[in-house]
């Protein structure tokens, strides 16, 4: 009943005092966006604390959360032209030039952030550097901006960015000791919850990261991140339409965020729906990353709807800017296939399916290619093919990774070495030193991937493990830097080249 009098009080009044009646009260809003800030939704944020400022332009405090919230959006011109209003309104200080510095660096003026940090020794300054560092592709120097930081003294964002850092790298030990501290800062926070959970699915303990990402996802209602986790889990263990349902939970969150969009995107791949994934991915077709899975699907789309040299283009690109990668290898052997071009296709398929982990997809691709090709190969890849020991293979190479997945060493030595033909297969050898050296067998760690390298000695991942169990064993310090010099030469984008290559010169 107040209300409707109110209204009627409202429409009686002159035209100039109507919109008194829909003012904004400048504290109440501020208060919204202070809780939405606390309780990291900073999209509803930065909505209540420009309505407020609307009404109080020049209160300090108010243009002050909008910074800190266009920041933690990563809103660097938004940022930017917030820290001047508040430079205009008589603020100034260290936590004002720092976060100056890192507006600079999210539109991508690095050495301007440089600038503005020069002297600044405070924990936040070390992650600002070591945030250009990563977006110069120095992680080398990211690595050791970030143990400066954490020598400096305790902060949250400082410890998330450097757990994220290590995660990407896979060094789960030291990552571990970093949520250790987390947990103390910020016990309830996002980044957390979510870091504990990427921690254990690295681990293969995935009940334990399903647990973590359900927390936070309940917790942060509006975020995005949880329920992509809980995806990535559901999609790692063969639940497409469970991952299906988690994609439309994300994109009712955030419609539009790029991270939902890419599980949008893999989730119609997974089932097949080409016609939505071309639909999705045209309009940003000239700016995909052919390395992506966004790229490596939108050319599976095109060779499905029946382009296929459109198709090649993409995968010969994406083989040569990653040549380990073995789905490119593969979808590139089907697009040469499907234009034609049958000799090409056995070429390129042949590495995978000589392999003693190949697969009845590789083998059957092997075999239409050398049919076409009429090359008397066929029915080598046949007899294999038909094999029953392609069944055994299979389950044995599937309970190696399996092990490999939740670390469990072991277990990834005794099953590949069930494999006839293990002992003269690079990449088996790789992955058993990977175990050896987990095992802490640095003797065999290193012979098992020097044999590796010696039979694939061009490929950039042999060289990598072949560097790194000698970083692990603490041994020929300079052949290890010079052998993961050499992997990362050959595959510049490999985060983890890049991290354990930072950690040999460090």
């Amino acid at each position: 009943m107040k209300r409707s009098v109110n209204l009627v009080l409202c429409l009686a009044l002159p035209l100039s005092t109507l919109a008194g009646c829909h003012r904004v009260d400048p504290v109440a809003r501020f208060a919204d966006a202070r809780q939405a800030f606390a309780a990291e939704d900073y999209g509803r944020a930065r909505t209540a604390v420009l309505a407020a400022l609307d009404a109080d332009e020049n209160n300090r405090d108010m243009l002050l959360l909008l910074a800190r919230t266009d920041l933690a959006l990563h809103d660097g011109d938004g940022a930017q032209t917030a820290l001047g209003r508040l430079r205009d309104a008589g603020a100034k200080g260290q936590d004002l030039t720092e976060m100056t510095a890192e507006a600079a660096l999210l539109r991508g003026q690095g050495p301007e952030a440089l600038r503005l940090l020069a002297g600044d020794q405070r924990p936040q300054a070390w992650r600002l550097r070591a945030a250009v560092a990563q977006a110069d592709g120095d992680s080398g120097g990211a690595l050791a901006a970030f143990r400066h930081g954490m020598e400096a003294g305790d902060d949250y964002a400082l410890a998330a960015a450097y757990a994220h850092f290590l995660l990407e790298g896979g060094d789960l030990d030291e990552a571990d000791r970093v949520l250790a501290i987390m947990r103390r800062l910020g016990p309830g926070r996002l980044d957390t919850l979510m870091t504990a959970g990427l921690i254990a699915q690295h681990k293969g303990q995935l009940d334990q990261a399903s647990a973590a990402f359900r927390q936070a996802a309940d917790r942060f209602r509006t975020r995005p991140e949880p329920i992509v986790a809980l995806a990535d889990i559901a999609d790692m263990q063969g639940h497409v339409d469970v991952a299906a349902g988690y994609a439309a939970k994300a994109n009712e969150r955030a419609p539009g965020d790029p991270q939902v969009e890419a599980l949008v995107v893999r989730v119609a791949a997974e089932k097949g729906e080409w016609q939505k994934v071309r639909d999705i991915l045209a309009p940003r077709e000239d700016s995909l990353d052919v390395r992506t899975f966004e790229g490596l699907a939108y050319g599976e789309a095109l060779l499905n709807l029946g382009r296929p040299e459109q198709a090649r283009a993409i995968y010969a690109k994406a083989l040569l800017l990653s040549p380990q990668n073995p789905y490119a290898r593969l979808m590139l052997a089907e697009s040469q296939l499907a234009a034609g071009a049958s000799a090409d296709a056995l070429r390129t398929v042949r590495p995978l399916a000589d392999s003693v982990l190949a697969g009845q997809r590789e083998l059957d691709l092997a075999v239409r290619a050398a049919q076409a090709a009429s090359d008397p190969v066929a029915g080598a890849y046949a007899a294999r093919l038909h094999s029953p020991q392609l069944a055994v293979n299979s389950a044995l190479s599937g309970r190696a990774m399996a092990a490999l997945a939740r670390r469990d060493w072991p277990a990834v030595i005794e099953a590949y070495r069930a494999i006839p033909g293990y002992d003269n297969d690079a990449e088996v050898l790789k992955r058993m030193a990977e175990a050896e050296t987990g095992l802490g067998r640095h003797d065999e760690a290193i012979a098992t991937a020097d044999k590796a390298l010696l039979l694939d000695p061009r490929n950039p991942d042999m060289l990598h493990m072949a560097g790194l169990v000698r970083l692990n064993a603490g041994r020929e310090r300079d052949m290890a830097q010079s052998l993961m010099r050499k992997a990362l030469e050959l595959d510049p984008s490999n985060r983890i080249f890049k991290a354990d290559y930072a950690r040999a010169m460090n």
